[in-house]
């Protein structure tokens, strides 16, 4: 018998009875070095399994997360992260966004800085503008039992499934040189509207017309306040 590292808890098995502490930790070398890494970014719990039940079952998919299973599925957090820093990798790479959204101030404002800041980490930015649109969304379906967190929760997945689209098109573009980040606008934003009425009701022509105007809502919100914000600073300082 041996006690446990981390609470003192006798130990008679693999881990602690306790607090699931190995009774054994593995030595940190090359191998645990990569394990920690596919941890992070959750390979080993089926990213392309993710991707792909977001493609093709969106609301069911994530109802299934809220409700029964969360084993199965990326964690949306890592989930919506990863794939806007992918996108940000590729932009960067091929300098995408210099043809249509470079954002360059002779003065540089608070204003400015804050778009800046969106532009450079797109992860962060869509998780904030999620609880815009989020608040826009449990407006209007109000009647379902969703609360603010679950909404939260689905466009998580929802709008990182929508980076790796603009992720997919962006490399097309960057390798073949052909003009198609307009259509991988009309594309993100059709996913968009068509997985979050899924997610409410599928069967209801309006609830991807309500999906339509708080996504748009949720975004013009967004920006609004912080173009607020920086306005706010710009007169302070």
């Amino acid at each position: 018998m041996t006690h446990c590292t981390a609470c003192q808890t006798p130990v008679t098995q693999n881990f602690c009875p306790n607090c699931g502490q190995a009774a054994l930790l593995k030595r940190i070398d090359g191998p645990y070095i990569l394990h920690e890494i596919i941890h992070v970014v959750h390979f080993e719990k089926g990213i392309l399994y993710t991707i792909k039940e977001l493609l093709i079952r969106p609301g069911e998919s994530v109802q299934n997360f809220i409700n029964k299973n969360r084993s199965r599925l990326v964690k949306p957090i890592i989930f919506i992260v990863i794939s806007s820093l992918i996108y940000t990798l590729i932009n960067s790479f091929f300098h995408i966004e210099d043809g249509y959204m470079k954002i360059e101030e002779a003065n540089p404002t608070s204003i400015g800085i804050m778009m800046q800041w969106i532009q450079n980490h797109y992860g962060y930015a869509n998780i904030l503008m999620g609880v815009f649109i989020a608040w826009w969304l449990k407006l209007f379906f109000r009647k379902h039992l969703y609360n603010f967190y679950e909404i939260v929760i689905m466009l998580c997945f929802t709008i990182g499934m929508g980076m790796l689209i603009f992720a997919i098109f962006a490399l097309i573009q960057g390798l073949f040189h052909v003009q198609v980040m307009q259509i991988a606008g009309i594309v993100g934003f059709v996913y968009m509207t068509w997985a979050i009425g899924q997610f409410f009701d599928k069967t209801k022509i309006k609830s991807y017309v309500k999906s339509f105007f708080a996504y748009v809502l949720g975004m013009i919100s967004f920006f609004v306040v912080v173009t607020i914000i920086g306005t706010i600073a710009d007169l302070i300082l």
